[in-house]
């Protein structure tokens, strides 16, 4: 058999798309004016060059490195408190997500799930600081509110797909709705809540260390605050804590993660 027969054929509609892609890009960079080529220019390495420079070396002075220190905890302990609270609320809005409480309640409970995750992390912030002022708390708020809809979405489709037969045998034995709940479905669920909301809490480590530009606490309120003076070695130092805290947090979900029964090591 020749090399033309068994040949693939050729599939247009994966060739019109690739071109709409390209044709797509390129308007985009002609709409957005974006000169791409000065990037090649040699005094423009050499500007940002020297813009690099000017962040070394980072401030490292004890009283500086202490207050980065109190803004880093300020930074874990919002994102910590704003998962906690996003999986509280998230659970009670699975269960009605998820249908248990009819077609209504499923309706209405998933209109709420998709209207908290529609609106950014950044929105909320503004909007909580408006609310409740500057400070941590704003931010505290703004995060849980984004992530219940998140990990509520989540929760619901781990309920829906969760074999039923668990829960209908403690049902038929005589079990009523609420316990056959707990020792049929939310056995099999929970690990993988709990990784979703692990999950989410490495996510939200980072947004809360952003989320301090509107005013919400933390390290990301520091950065601002040394940018618009142009302190570029003490903007250095906190972006040095935001990047290790980061490390930290991942390490620790997945070694919690990795904790978690049914799972190794």
């Amino acid at each position: 058999m020749s090399a033309a027969a068994i040949a693939p054929p050729r599939c247009l509609r994966c060739h019109l798309v690739v071109a709409l892609l390209v044709v797509a890009v390129a308007a985009s960079f002609l709409y957005l004016g974006m000169p791409l080529g000065r990037l090649l220019e040699a005094g423009a390495w050499r500007d940002m060059l020297a813009f690099l420079g000017g962040f070394f070396p980072p401030e490292h002075a004890p009283g500086y490195l202490a207050r980065v220190a109190v803004a880093a905890l300020e930074t874990l302990a919002i994102s910590l408190l704003g998962t906690l609270l996003a999986a509280v609320a998230g659970a009670m809005l699975a269960l009605p997500a998820a249908g248990r409480f009819g077609d209504g309640g499923r309706t209405v409970a998933r209109f709420v799930l998709n209207a908290l995750r529609s609106v950014p992390e950044l929105v909320w912030a503004s909007l909580m600081v408006l609310a409740a002022g500057l400070g941590p708390f704003a931010g505290t708020l703004a995060l849980a509110l984004h992530t219940s809809g998140v990990l509520g979405r989540l929760y619901a489709e781990a309920l829906e797909n969760a074999p039923p037969a668990a829960e209908a045998s403690l049902v038929g034995a005589g079990s009523g709705a609420v316990a056959a709940f707990c020792y049929g479905t939310l056995p099999q669920v929970s690990a993988q809540w709990l990784a979703y909301a692990l999950y989410r809490w490495e996510m939200n480590i980072r947004m809360a260390a952003i989320l301090g530009f509107v005013g919400a606490g933390g390290l990301g309120a520091m950065l601002y605050y040394e940018l618009s003076l142009f302190n570029e070695g003490r903007a250095s130092t906190v972006i040095i804590a935001m990047l290790l805290l980061s490390a930290l947090v991942d390490g620790v979900s997945q070694r919690l993660r990795a904790d978690r029964p049914g799972r190794p090591l």
